[in-house]
């Protein structure tokens, strides 16, 4: 069993995805940013003991700040870096479609690439706001940096980027 970390309400909530998408659909990239970004950041026994005090409801206050103030924010705008190219599309025995309703207009694909990249920009600064915060404050989480063998150890480096410029 996998704890999902952030609900589907948060993000509607919290970003521009409508209050009527199904939850099926968004869960899918909440696991997808979960697994690749978060985990890589979190490392693989950081990542574990998350999970597995989630589902045993033994979650320390330090994790539940961690979790609340850097995570969630993280994961929110990685979960849209994932979703928003595949959005328009549904999967179905009878092939690939993409919806479109009656008083709206397809966007390019060069729209969704710059909105896409917004929203790596910001999850970029959530991630450097986790990363700084688990370096800073290490020792109240010691699986930061007990992984081994094949475990994902924490990546402390982020991808450069030129900055936020949001129009």
């Amino acid at each position: 069993m996998k704890y999902i970390i952030l609900d589907n309400e948060s993000i509607k909530r919290f970003s521009p995805i409508s209050g009527a998408l199904d939850d099926d659909k968004l869960t899918t990239y909440v696991e997808v940013a979960q697994d690749i970004h978060l985990q890589s950041y979190l490392g693989t026994q950081l990542y574990d003991a998350i999970q597995a005090h989630a589902i045993a409801d033994t979650m320390p206050q330090d994790y539940t700040d961690l979790i609340n103030n850097y995570i969630k924010p993280m994961l929110m705008r990685w979960t849209l870096v994932e979703f928003i190219p595949f959005a328009p599309y549904n999967v179905s025995n009878k092939g690939v479609f993409k919806g479109v309703s009656e008083n709206s207009e397809v966007v390019s694909k060069a729209e969704i690439d710059v909105m896409v990249e917004k929203y790596e920009a910001l999850a970029l600064h959530y991630t450097k706001r986790l990363v700084d915060y688990l370096c800073d404050k290490s020792e109240l989480f010691p699986e930061y940096d007990d992984n081994i063998g094949s475990d994902m150890r924490p990546s402390r480096d982020l991808p450069s980027y030129g900055g936020l410029y949001l129009d």
